[in-house]
């Protein structure tokens, strides 16, 4: 096991988006364009008002798609509206995106860009 410190990153937040299956490439691609380093996609199956409206008040299956990406702190509200506007999010069902702050993040940071983040 490796002895070294733990680095952890602080003045984080995640955003999560929730959209209908098929369009979590655009909200990606909006928040990649404002630098957001990456995102972890996953399916989900959600039940709403909306999906209630089928033949004979059956529910329609409404197969979702999650995207959540951690950004800067600073960033956070930029790409809020980034994505919102770009996965036209003001349309009625076409999903949410709500963002939180996280404590810590601990993941692999190259040595060169900690020396450079201790220089600054």
């Amino acid at each position: 096991m490796k002895t070294e410190a733990i680095t952890y990153l602080t003045e984080v937040a995640l955003i999560t988006c929730v959209v209908a299956a098929g369009r979590a490439d655009l909200v990606i691609r909006a928040a990649q364009a404002l630098g957001a380093p990456g995102a972890i996609v996953y399916h989900a199956h959600g039940v709403g008002p909306r999906e209630r409206l089928g033949l004979l008040g059956i529910a329609i299956d409404a197969e979702k798609e999650v995207v959540s990406l951690l950004v800067a702190a600073d960033y956070q509200d930029a790409i809020v509206e980034a994505i919102y506007r770009t996965a036209e999010l003001d349309v009625p069902g076409a999903g949410m995106i709500y963002a939180m702050p996280v404590e810590k993040v601990a993941t692999y940071i190259p040595a060169e860009l900690l020396e450079k983040g201790k220089a600054s």
